[in-house]
């Protein structure tokens, strides 16, 4: 049995972030900082059990890192700081989770930390997370008395020794009434309580422990509630709740054990596309690296058949064939080579250079069409209105629209292609990183998720590159809509050579009924029914080209539905006239509207002692926050709002100085807002250079 775990914070005996070595933490920067950055896999066995591990960031600016790797496992374990308990960032990876139907088990780490509490952790995870906590263990002591766990289940404690470092010395004994008489007591109380919350989820156990056990709990044995909570877990109805610190590894060799007795293996995850393979290969390329001696480094998760070296394989997103001349095992940076590897395995592959992520390699062109025919046979009625191509395809990964953008310069001219073969490699790795040219001064703008993310990526070019760029200011991603309806004609007349290109448009632009990023295309009546299939995606590309560009900032135009009244097409014109003179028209439309600036709104989360609450809400106050509700985490206030992302840049150093150090804070995308026309002004006046 293979299982596949996410872990987005670092927990196995190998995995210690406090010393800034972290295993699965490579990267320079990731060292640095003590944070992940990338997602790592490592692979290694456990009590007979090949377990492939990803590690993933926990930082909103790389939430898409979450994402792909959360697409290709099977389980995973969510790790929260006992102290903290449920943070703001931990909602959005357990909402990624439940997208994907991921069954999971929640780990409280830290439980050696000054204020530590095991009871806040589980009832947060419960009111927040809305979920049904499994208390599968009780901790021995918290904070600095923390050394050990008591395993309800099989009512045992382990003990740590204090002098073991990396968590290999620790002794598991059964809980008697004549040593811990205290301790014994509480654990048949949870236990009592756990029997009980498992039957009311699960008719089998029910059945089990009202007919044989109702006497005497205490009799039901270990092996049947384990059996019982697997099932109640891989149902996703409840998670099981375990906890340790990581520092030390204590509580980690349980952890272990849990994985692999509560997540599912690869063959009891139900994938509806697998039996059109028939055991043939189906992969999915969820995350590409640059290594500088291999070139571009795939990783995939085997979903059927078989990998080796020197295989040929099909990408059917690219609808191109390439050859694997390596595979490897991952282990974090250190890479072991294999001669095949088999369904349900996290592979490394060398070779392809034409794979991005999200694309799905199957063995051949004629194997996916024999897979496509088989679905057509088997399940024609349920699919008929998807295509071929699509029903084979993995779902890949929804790339969120990044809110950061800023102009990168090389140290020269010469130098450029080297920067734009830099940008194109680390794309092809982060696909949430975009890279644009400004049409009018010609520089290179990068588009990111955050300060956190284009700085990140700065370093990257510098270290791994060599090369020393310069930064622009960063600026935010506005978008631009219209207030009311308007009503241009654009005529567009020229000759190229012996040929006259004659369009004559008749266009509407309104506010569009529903939020749309993209435009709102309609045809009038009249113009749809003669309008051939090149003419109607040349008038598609020219309103989708004249949207990418307001007309106060630039900025992308959203909310608007465009209907076309009237189309004279002289015989002859080309479909670029065509696309030119819409896109001309529609910018003509545009500027005779009342037009509304949109900006980013973040929901913000700052976690402060009380000392300092009142100092951070009158900082927030001036930044035009709007406080929705402050709570309290045990002896810190929690300060939840919305704030616009513009007023929020440089936070992090105002924060750590207004509290000395003291107060955390964590930012997402919330969504876009209209600007009031005071600020539109000002902000219209400042990037004219008049403020």
């Amino acid at each position: 049995m293979i299982s596949n775990p996410f872990i987005p914070s670092s927990i196995l005996p190998l995995l210690n972030v406090d010393d800034g070595d972290t295993v699965t933490d490579f990267m320079a920067q990731e060292r640095e900082r003590g944070i992940t950055i990338q997602s790592a896999a490592v692979t290694f066995d456990w009590k007979g059990y090949r377990i492939n591990l990803i590690d993933t960031p926990g930082h909103v600016d790389f939430t898409l890192e979450v994402e792909r790797c959360l697409r290709v496992l099977d389980g995973a374990v969510a790790v929260f700081d006992a102290s903290a308990g449920v943070e703001a960032q931990t909602l959005t990876v357990w909402r990624q989770a439940d997208k994907h139907k991921i069954p999971r088990i929640c780990f409280l780490n830290k439980m050696d930390k000054i204020g530590a509490s095991f009871n806040y952790a589980v009832e947060s995870i419960r009111e927040k997370l809305k979920a049904k906590p499994l208390l599968l263990q009780l901790p021995i002591g918290e904070a600095k008395t923390f050394k050990g766990v008591v395993d309800v289940v099989c009512k045992e404690k382990l003990i740590w020794s204090p002098k073991s470092d990396d968590g290999k010395d620790f002794e598991r004994k059964p809980l008697l009434e004549m040593s811990d008489p205290k301790l014994l007591k509480e654990t048949t109380e949870a236990r009592n309580a756990l029997i009980e919350q498992v039957a009311d989820l699960d008719d089998e156990f029910a059945d089990l422990v009202l007919g044989e056990f109702s006497e005497n709990f205490d009799l039901l044995p270990a092996e049947k509630l384990q059996t019982a909570i697997r099932r109640v877990t891989l149902a996703q109805t409840a998670v099981p709740v375990l906890c340790g610190s990581a520092l030390k590894n204590k509580g980690v060799q349980p952890l272990l054990d849990a994985i692999t007795m509560y997540l599912p293996s690869p063959e009891e995850r139900n994938y509806e596309f697998l039996q059109w393979y028939k055991g043939d290969l189906c992969a999915l390329a969820f995350k590409v690296l640059h290594d500088r001696q291999r070139g571009p480094l795939v990783f995939m998760r085997i979903y059927s058949g078989m990998i080796k070296p020197q295989l040929a394989v099909h990408n059917i997103n690219g609808n191109c064939t390439e050859r694997i001349s390596r595979l490897l095992l991952p282990f974090a940076d250190q890479h072991v080579e294999i001669p095949s590897l088999t369904a349900g395995n996290i592979a490394l592959t060398v070779g392809l250079k034409h794979t991005a992520t999200g694309d799905t390699i199957v063995s051949s062109k004629s194997s996916a069409l024999a897979a496509a025919r088989r679905a057509e046979r088997e399940g024609g009625k349920k699919h008929r209105q998807n295509s071929e191509a699509e029903r084979l395809l993995l779902a890949g990964v929804e790339i969120p629209e990044p809110v950061f953008f800023c102009t990168i310069e090389p140290p020269s001219v010469a130098k450029q292609p080297d920067l734009d073969h830099a940008l194109k490699c680390l794309q092809r790795e982060d696909p949430s990183l975009k890279v644009k040219l400004d049409p009018d001064s010609g520089q290179t703008v990068l588009c990111g998720m955050g300060e956190l993310h284009i700085e990140i990526i700065h370093d990257r070019i510098k270290r791994e590159y060599g090369l020393e760029t310069y930064l622009g200011p960063l600026q935010v991603a506005y978008r631009e809509t219209i207030l009311n309806s308007v009503r241009a004609t654009d005529t567009l007349d020229r000759t190229l050579g012996d040929r006259r290109h004659l369009v004559t448009v008749d266009l509407e632009a309104k506010p569009a009924e529903t939020s749309s990023l993209l435009p709102v295309i309609e045809f009038a009546e009249s113009v749809g029914e003669d309008l051939s299939q090149a003419s109607r995606e040349a008038v598609e590309n020219g309103i989708h080209s004249a949207c990418l560009q307001g007309p106060l900032l630039g900025s992308p135009v959203q909310d608007v539905a465009i209907t076309l009244h009237s189309l004279v097409i002289h015989p002859g014109t080309s479909t670029a006239m065509i696309s030119a003179c819409v896109s001309r028209c529609i910018q003509k439309a545009l500027k005779k509207a009342d037009k509304q600036i949109l900006e980013p709104l973040m929901n913000l989360e700052v976690t402060v002692t009380r000392d300092y609450l009142s100092p951070v809400l009158a900082d927030l106050a001036q930044r035009r926050g709007n406080i929705q509700e402050i709570q309290t985490r045990q002896d810190n206030k929690v300060v939840i709002g919305f704030v616009p992302l513009a007023e929020i840049m440089g936070y992090s150093t105002v924060l750590r100085t207004l509290t000395s150090g003291s107060a955390t804070f964590a930012l997402e995308l919330s969504n876009y807002q209209a600007m009031n026309p005071q600020d539109q002004s000002t902000l219209l006046g400042r990037r004219r250079g008049l403020s």
